[in-house]
């Protein structure tokens, strides 16, 4: 069998250091998946209702709003979705 006995010149995980990655990771995929839902409905206004002025607004409004969730952890995901509510208002109403 393999012998997995630790060396004595491996050091010693940094579970702070894994916890504080592991935790950026997430908010980053939260922020993100967000982002590209809004991003995807402003798409559908530009090309299901030939808004393609809404759609270009909504996808910098959706940029905007990534750029400010990431920036700001305690705001998140929340950034983005009000892209993605107008778009998906927009999409209902146009």
């Amino acid at each position: 069998m393999a012998d997995h006995a630790h060396s004595a010149d491996a050091p010693a995980m940094d579970y702070a250091e894994h916890e504080r990655t592991y935790t950026g990771f997430v908010h980053f995929a939260e922020v993100g998946t967000v982002a590209a839902l809004a991003i995807v409905a402003a798409l559908a206004v530009g090309g299901a209702k030939h808004a393609w002025g809404t759609a270009l607004i909504g996808t910098l409004l959706a940029v905007l709003g990534t750029g400010v969730g990431i920036a700001a952890p305690s705001i998140g995901w929340r950034a983005p979705v009000v892209s993605l509510v107008l778009m998906l208002l927009a999409l209902l109403l146009l």
